[in-house]
């Protein structure tokens, strides 16, 4: 039997977020794997009460004991947000660039998990060898610090992983694009590529943090009141560019939101935003005259929690807003956001404050790498083979006929789940199904996708909720009257509605023989149903019902 050398994504390939890549080297049953990178992706609408969303592991979970580590490949939530939920399931080494390892020691630390043993601190362009597999950091630029690429060695050849990446010349923090290696890697031989498809509909090159740089100053340059500015607060080179725009026009800065003074932080504890001006405390803020301070705020996506979200709603404690001050969104709308973004932008610009967006200003370049961009890293790598990842499914095809058009031989589409024998055979091909899915984190704990606590609440989010109870006396009859309540039912007419369930529900029960026990199941179920069919007729919603027998 030969080594086999397997590539299988769990999350993040027919999606963007939940990134969740596998390897695997060695004979058929005696695999060894890493994972590459651990995300999540967040909940939108349709699921009541849940926020986070991250790939079910079960499958290599069962396989733990041949897991050798977790290679982060940087500090984005899409890339390492599901590790402190899922990781007491593995239980496995971790590898990060500094950067990366103050934000998951944090991670750790909010569920009061000690990670320092299993947690290791790779330099940048560091090595690791991980049994069959050396791994080398390869310095990327991207919209965050310290983001890599990784060059997977292993005895039937080399594989590059992308992570995310983009060609910014002059990324203002952090290291360049390490093209030089990018080059030599490719010289040497490349079997496979895994590569970010996030912006493969986009023609051109991206752009550079350099030039948002120099056109937020000239935005802020002809504002003569308050500026609220918003962006991700992971992105510290357009923090660090809002920070010098704020010192060359005369302000002060304040930063608003629990994760800018996190990510701040940390990038200061690892050496990075040293050279600018101190931030003060927004409490201090209110005393500067308006046209002398900018406040930099989370929310740039219009979350409910997100300080922007707060402070357009006038409900936050420090930060106030009022007609004639500016707002700048310096982020790109997420799709998926839109409906939410544009009724804050309304609401700000009804209450006669002026909205600046990537609509209307240039306020923000990709992290992502558009077509141009892609050509160039193709013909650094040459790649004999190239699997699309991070991107729907319309991204991944797209990126599949790219790869023809680069005359790549052998380009693989693949979505969740799937298995590529990279090695051997006579090409790279999807040739078996791994089980995958997703969690939900329903509260603090992780459920199925068609978990019955998220059904329930779909249902009552629908139809609202019934609950009735029923006192039985010793002899078997209804003591009183049923006592009925009910949420989320459009009932004006209370006290009519609750008689006609009561003559419902008598009808119902005098068919039931209620002093034997035995029939006590099938009331209830008889009940649920005529009380569900009430209501229909009634309103036209069919409530979640809940029946209490209760004997006295």
């Amino acid at each position: 039997m030969k080594d086999e050398l397997l590539f299988c994504p769990l999350g993040g390939a027919g999606e963007i977020g939940a990134n969740m890549n596998l390897y695997a080297y060695g004979k058929p049953g005696e695999h060894k794997w890493i994972m590459v990178d651990i995300g999540v992706t967040f909940a939108d609408d349709s699921l009541p009460g849940i926020d986070l969303i991250y790939p079910d592991p079960g499958f290599i979970v069962e396989k733990k004991e041949d897991l050798l580590g977790i290679v982060i490949t940087h500090a984005h939530e899409d890339h390492i947000g599901a590790i402190s939920h899922l990781w007491p399931k593995l239980k496995c080494k971790i590898y990060a660039t500094p950067f990366t390892a103050v934000l998951i020691k944090e991670k750790f630390k909010e569920k009061h998990i000690d990670i320092n043993n299993y947690l290791k601190i790779v330099e940048l362009n560091g090595i690791i060898e991980l049994g069959p597999f050396k791994i080398e950091y390869v310095a990327m630029t991207h919209s965050i610090l310290e983001p890599n690429g990784l060059k997977i060695q292993t005895p039937a050849g080399v594989i590059m992983h992308t992570g995310d990446w983009k060609i910014d010349e002059n990324p203002m923090v952090g290291k360049n694009i390490d093209i030089k290696r990018l080059q030599r890697i490719g010289d040497e031989g490349v079997l496979a590529m895994i590569c970010d498809s996030t912006n493969i509909f986009s023609v051109g090159r991206s752009g550079s943090e350099e030039t948002v740089r120099k056109s937020l100053l000239k935005i802020m340059g002809r504002l003569k009141k308050r500026i609220i500015m918003t962006s991700f607060a992971s992105n510290v080179a357009r923090m660090e560019s809002i920070f010098y725009c704020a010192e060359k026009t005369g302000r002060q800065i304040s930063l608003v939101g629990r994760s800018m003074h996190r990510i701040f932080k940390a990038a200061r504890q690892c050496g990075y935003l040293k050279d600018i001006i101190e931030p003060i405390d927004p409490r201090e803020a209110k005393n500067i005259s308006r046209e002398k301070i900018i406040y930099l705020c989370t929310g740039s996506q219009g979350e409910p929690m997100g300080a922007m979200m707060r402070i357009s709603s006038y409900t936050h404690p420090d930060v106030f807003i009022e007609k004639g001050d500016a707002v700048i969104f310096s982020s790109k709308i997420i799709p998926g956001n839109e409906k939410k973004l544009y009724k804050l932008h309304n609401q700000l610009v009804k209450d006669g404050i002026e909205v600046i967006s990537e609509e209307n200003e240039f306020v923000h370049v990709s992290g992502h790498p558009n077509r141009d961009e892609m050509k160039d890293m193709y013909n650094w790598i040459k790649p004999k083979c190239v699997i699309p990842v991070h991107g729907e499914h319309r991204h991944l095809m797209e990126h599949i006929n790219f790869a023809k058009e680069m005359q790549v031989p052998y380009p693989v589409l693949v979505e969740n789940g799937d298995i590529v024998k990279i090695f051997p055979g006579k090409k790279p091909e999807v040739y078996d199904k791994a089980p995958s899915g997703r969690l939900y984190l329903d509260g603090s704990i992780s459920v199925d996708e068609d978990s019955q606590s998220i059904k329930d609440r779909k249902n009552l989010s629908a139809n609202g909720y019934l609950e009735v109870t029923i006192l039985i006396t010793p002899k078997g009859n209804i003591h009183n009257s049923p006592i009925a309540s009910f949420r989320g039912l459009p009932i004006y007419e209370k006290e009519e509605f609750i008689y006609g369930l009561e003559d419902e529900i008598e009808k119902t029960t005098r068919s039931f023989n209620i002093s034997n026990k035995k029939q006590e199941h099938n009331l209830i179920d008889a009940l649920k149903i005529v009380c569900r069919k009430f209501t229909k007729e009634k309103t036209g919603k069919r409530p979640f019902t809940n029946i209490n027998l209760v004997r006295i």
